[in-house]
């Protein structure tokens, strides 16, 4: 087993990481920048280390002071957790190059999965399903437009090298298709580098499951369970579910199926999620794309294996076999995860501060994966995220029970928080039916 660990990423995810080395018996090395010097992530690793300002590209993404500081400190492996430099392969490779330890998948899996065309094509070719679609870039407005023609109104344009719901948009005609592909390549070029479009078929009423796998050391890929993802804002995630309410056996083996094949197809090891999308009229799924990295909301996956995740990404990445039997990976119960955002609750707009509270609730079945507490304040630098609230319970009625009893139990005073809108989705008849999909923040808005 590794024996030291540098966590180059911050708050909750670094705390979450240094928790499982910790148990492990590894010792631990954080990385932080000047802003994030109080938080909890650096107080609790073994050793902290400053690597740059405020600003990620002069510190959390900065590889070279990360590099020098995992050679300073002796860490013998790197855990990038998720963002920043997890799905960076040129990152990979170096730390690779330097004689240290990657905990993530290989180099060639990030490049092969991080364009979505590419990835498209090679999951194509495996027989993973995938939507309708352009197999090449669409170069100019003129070749998107012919792209759509053949595809059918309405389409996705999309950022090829975008992630976390960034660089979409939605064309229902030839001229909302001129607009948008024009903002969708600026974007792209300015925030990726890499100005690529892919056009594909939209569909109105969609549901978004993933499927969290691992490629194990031994070389095989091991399919867990599905996660739903749909409660999403700007097409961006904001609760999870484990199960899913619109997966039955039938349908979950599909999935499951498809996601061994999809890691297969590109030599997969470590941790990573197949994303793909649901159309809960016809129970066809379609490949989105993969997440070469541990996902944010791996906690409610954990909670119905009973499995830790980080144990198993040290495990596969010291050449170790599993902590669990993959021939017999049973689930129980129902897992939510709700992620406390430092923004408003009614139109999702950043609100930094100071944190003047921050109680957390406790009890049977709740936990709660944190980044901050009070005195610690919450900078306009970095992602929003404060702290993951997950709970678990026998089934879904008493996960959702004692949800809405964690979120009243939750206090927060400085930032603004999402707090009150998971109060108002854990009452909404159409989330409780579990029957809902992608629209249901913009239908409560």
């Amino acid at each position: 087993m590794i024996e030291s660990l540098l966590v180059a990423n911050r708050g909750e995810i670094a705390r979450r990481i240094i928790r499982t080395a910790r148990r492990l018996g590894i010792r631990t090395v954080a990385v932080h920048s000047e802003a994030d010097a109080d938080l909890p992530f650096v107080a609790e690793a073994d050793e902290a280390i400053c690597v740059g300002p405020a600003n990620p590209a002069q510190s959390y993404r900065n590889t070279e002071a990360i590099l020098a500081a995992a050679k300073s400190s002796g860490a013998q492996a790197v855990h990038p957790g998720y963002g920043f430099l997890s799905e960076n392969a040129d990152f990979a490779r170096a730390v690779e190059s330097n004689g240290l330890v990657w905990v993530g998948p290989p180099a060639d899996a990030i490049t092969a999965m991080g364009d979505k065309i590419n990835a498209r094509n090679l999951m194509a070719a495996a027989g993973v399903p995938v939507a309708p679609g352009s197999a090449d870039p669409a170069g100019t407005v003129a070749a998107a437009i012919e792209a759509a023609t053949a595809i059918g109104y309405p389409v996705m344009v999309k950022a090829a090298a975008g992630g976390g719901g960034m660089g979409m948009a939605v064309a229902s005609d030839e001229a909302a298709l001129t607009s948008e592909y024009e903002k969708v390549r600026a974007f792209a070029e300015r925030m990726f580098g890499d100005g690529s479009v892919l056009i594909e078929r939209y569909f109105p009423r969609v549901r978004h499951v993933e499927v969290q796998i691992l490629g194990l050391a031994d070389g095989r890929v091991v399919a867990l369970s599905e996660r739903e993802c749909s409660v999403q804002r700007r097409n961006q995630k904001l609760v999870e579910e484990a199960p899913s309410s619109a997966v039955g056996p039938e349908l979950r083996r599909r999935f499951l199926a498809a996601a061994v094949q999809a890691g297969e197809a590109v030599g997969y090891r470590n941790a990573g999620t197949v994303e793909c999308l649901l159309d809960p009229a016809t129970g066809e799924f379609f490949f989105l794309e993969m997440n070469t990295r541990l996902q944010v909301e791996h906690p409610i996956t954990e909670l119905i294996h009973g499995l830790d995740l980080v144990e198993e990404q040290l495990r596969i990445a010291s050449g170790e076999a599993p902590g669990f039997d993959p021939g017999n990976l049973a689930t129980s119960g129902h897992a939510i995860e709700l992620r406390i955002n430092a923004e408003d609750p009614k139109r999702f707009l950043p609100g930094p501060g100071k944190v003047a509270t921050w109680v957390e609730p406790a009890g049977e079945g709740v936990r709660v994966d944190s980044g901050y507490a009070a005195g610690t304040t919450v900078t306009p630098f970095y992602d929003s995220l404060m702290a993951k609230l997950i709970v678990f319970g026998a089934d879904r009625d008493d996960a959702i029970a004692k949800a809405r009893a964690a979120v009243a139990g939750f206090e927060i005073a400085g930032p603004k928080n999402n707090l009150p809108f998971f109060a108002e989705l854990l009452e909404n008849a159409e989330f409780l039916s579990g029957d809902y999909d992608t629209g249901i923040v913009s239908r409560m808005r």
